[in-house]
């Protein structure tokens, strides 16, 4: 039996440490009435790219 706790809290700690370095992430469930994800800007080009010769 003390071997599943062991387990357990073995398991969760990894998880929550993954969760931590995981970036943005969003743990509120689903958001009715907005967009599931943002499309990100298109990127515009500084410059044209020069010609190879």
């Amino acid at each position: 039996m003390w071997k599943i706790a062991i387990g357990f809290v073995i398991f969760a700690a990894v998880a929550l440490y993954m969760l931590s370095k995981g970036g943005d992430i969003d743990m509120g469930g689903e958001k009715h009435g907005e967009p599931a994800h943002t499309a990100p800007a298109a990127a515009t080009p500084a410059a044209t790219p020069a010609s190879k010769p």
